[in-house]
């Protein structure tokens, strides 16, 4: 329930962010239009995501005779989680990583790299799977999709103020001239950084409950536990040439060795996760 309501109150400050900066630059025009464009744009990544993922990092579909052990993993989690069998997908690449993704529960791909397979015992492979099935249950591709198109509408609006400015003045609700500059440089440079941490923070939080969700559907938390140890440890020594902007979907951060903050990762501490689910729920 914590991160859940955290994932709502994040939600909350970016529509209210929004709100202060469409004021601000008064315009309802430019709030649509830039609604617009970010609706328009991320409703093509949400509704095309899961083959724009798979295709770039040359996923194929395998059926049950390719992988009897996985697919008789994830049906048995799929009947404790109560979803549909998803599609399930193998990444030709030997760093272990795992990512969920698909619009819906109805529509689900579950993706995992032949590395990961090789280097997890079952019972971490499971937590791995249910984490990756928590994602599906818990709609987190929907819920990332809105908290783009909130971020997105913020960054454009502050863009287009700071074309707007070039051409004529600040336009801003301020009579007061240091108070409208330093109103109007808050917003159209520290809003759109706020925007973003933001949104990653909203990607943490939904990290977060995946794993408690994924415990839960596994009927225990140390197989994913166990596994995020030897995938922090891994990860690094075989990365991944990851796209950045698909990097939030794997369990572990693939550009984990190129962050320079924490603020700025889309996935919490692996220290952190791996604490929580030792001391379990509560």
């Amino acid at each position: 329930m914590g991160n859940q309501l955290k994932t709502t109150l994040l939600l909350g400050s970016l529509t209210g962010l929004l709100v202060v900066i469409g004021n601000y630059f008064g315009g309802s025009s430019g709030m649509v239009i830039a609604f617009l464009f970010a609706i328009g744009m991320n409703l093509g990544s949400y509704w095309f995501s899961d083959k724009i993922v798979l295709r770039l990092y040359k996923a194929k579909e395998i059926s049950y005779g390719d992988a009897p052990e996985l697919y008789g993993m994830v049906s048995k989690l799929c009947q404790s989680a109560s979803l549909p069998m998803p599609k399930i997908y193998l990444i030709p690449k030997e760093a272990p990583n795992a990512f969920a993704t698909g619009r819906s529960p109805h529509q689900a791909v579950v993706a995992v790299t032949q590395g990961i397979v090789r280097l997890l015992k079952p019972s971490e492979l499971e937590g791995v799977l249910a984490h990756e099935l928590a994602h599906i249950k818990n709609r987190d591709i929907l819920i990332s999709a809105i908290a783009a198109t909130l971020a997105g509408v913020i960054m454009m609006i502050a863009s287009m103020a700071r074309w707007a400015a070039l051409f004529g003045g600040f336009g801003g609700s301020s009579d007061d001239d240091d108070g409208g500059i330093v109103g109007f440089l808050f917003l159209i440079f520290l809003a759109p950084v706020a925007a973003m941490i933001i949104q990653l923070a909203i990607s943490r939080s939904r990290e977060y409950l995946a794993d408690a969700t994924g415990a839960h559907i596994a009927g225990t938390p140390l197989g994913l536990a166990s596994a995020l140890e030897k995938l922090d440890y891994a990860s690094k020594k075989v990365p991944l040439a990851a796209n950045p902007a698909t990097a939030h979907l794997f369990i572990v951060n693939p550009l984990a060795g190129r962050s320079l903050m924490g603020l700025f990762s889309t996935h919490p501490p692996i220290a952190e996760r791996i604490a929580r689910l030792r001391k379990g729920p509560g």
